[in-house]
């Protein structure tokens, strides 16, 4: 099936770029991103054929910007938009069960006002904190190719560079993410000894003259959820630490 406005090819035509000076600048270019074919075929091919249970909803069908405070102390980095998740509500990590833990947990340690992410009308607010992705766009399986992740990068790295002048703590939800997050300090000229990726794993390194941490979690997906991999005190302790480093309190 054809869709219009799409590039025919199936692979990143060229990378992304920003001269933006702030995150909600940013977000205003990523939105407009059509970088990469597959995924702008996907994402709006998600928003006609939708789920049954969406039907009569009008699906985001772009690239996601990023949530929260524009000054974050705390920023988090997932994978993805979900297909039916952040690219039908238009807000990362919500409509879906990975959203549902994450905010849940946010809330919990003090990182969020309330516990659920619904929609962009549902008063939700993170507390110095921003979440983030490595891929802008919902890809087919959940799974971006290395040329959509390479397309993206430098959206990540502007991100990292705008936000790094009040973030003490990043956490990178599952090995995607951390491997994205790390390639993305070192471009911007940060060196730091890090670890393999696994839940808890943690490094510093110094920016902006304070010490700043990189904490690893498992992605909250329901492949982890459902089978146990992931229990909500594990996730808990992540964030509860994340917000005593970087000093947040509600």
């Amino acid at each position: 099936m054809e869709w219009p406005g799409l590039l025919p090819s199936s692979s990143a035509s060229s990378s992304a770029s920003s001269s933006a000076k702030t995150l909600p600048l940013l977000n205003k270019e990523i939105i407009a991103c059509i970088t990469c074919p597959r995924l702008v075929q996907w994402r709006e091919e998600i928003s006609v054929t939708k789920r049954k249970a969406y039907k009569n909803e009008e699906y985001w069908a772009r690239p996601l910007p990023s949530f929260g405070s524009d000054n974050p102390k705390v920023l988090i980095v997932g994978l993805a938009p979900g297909a039916h998740g952040a690219n039908r509500t238009g807000r990362i990590f919500t409509g879906d069960s990975s959203g549902d833990w994450l905010y849940r947990s946010l809330h919990r340690a003090g990182l969020a006002m309330i516990s659920t992410s619904t929609s962009l009308q549902d008063g939700q607010e993170l507390i110095d904190t921003r979440i983030t992705c490595a891929v802008k766009c919902a890809p087919p399986a959940n799974k971006p190719n290395i040329e959509e992740r390479n397309a993206c990068a430098p959206y990540l790295t502007r991100e990292i560079e705008i936000a790094s002048k009040t973030v003490f703590v990043y956490v990178a939800l599952g090995s995607f993410a951390w491997n994205s997050l790390i390639k993305s300090l070192r471009e911007l000229g940060y060196t730091f000894l890090t670890t393999k990726f696994s839940h808890g794993a943690k490094f510093t390194f110094i920016s902006h003259n304070r010490k700043v941490t990189v904490i690893g979690s498992y992605h909250p997906s329901q492949q982890n959820t459902f089978t146990g991999k992931l229990t909500r005190p594990m996730l808990d302790r992540i964030f509860k630490q994340a917000a005593k480093t970087a000093g947040v309190t509600r």
